[in-house]
């Protein structure tokens, strides 16, 4: 008979399985002129504004629509997605994820990591 392992209160502190993948600048450069590719700047309109990847398209993680902004994207493109640092970005791949999005990569570091141009 199969038993459950009973849960610690250490449980807690266990993380998830991560649904998406970190890249390096190099690789997230790389991937994102696929041709499925779809590159979404997850920083507030104020930040994306200052400078961003060029053909990233904004979609800002803290702003009311974001989940509804998502619904309407195909699942089976490739999401390479960006933040500042790496943290909205890798929360964002997470929400995509559960939404059903298969392929999404996080930019290890962010913008503040991108030794290549911003526009």
């Amino acid at each position: 008979m199969y038993q459950t392992k009973p849960k610690t209160m250490f449980d807690f502190f266990r993380t998830k399985p991560k649904k998406y993948t970190d890249l390096k600048a190099e690789e997230f450069k790389t991937g994102m002129t696929a041709k499925d590719a779809v590159i979404i700047d997850v920083r507030t309109a104020g930040e994306f504004q200052s400078e961003k990847i060029k053909g990233a398209r904004n979609i800002d993680l803290m702003g009311k629509g974001f989940q509804a902004q998502l619904m309407n994207l195909p699942k089976e493109k490739k999401y390479y997605i960006y933040c500042r640092s790496g943290n909205r970005s890798g929360q964002a791949c997470d929400v995509m994820a559960d939404m059903g999005f298969e392929q999404t990569f996080n930019l290890q570091g962010g913008v503040m990591r991108w030794p290549f141009e911003l526009v």
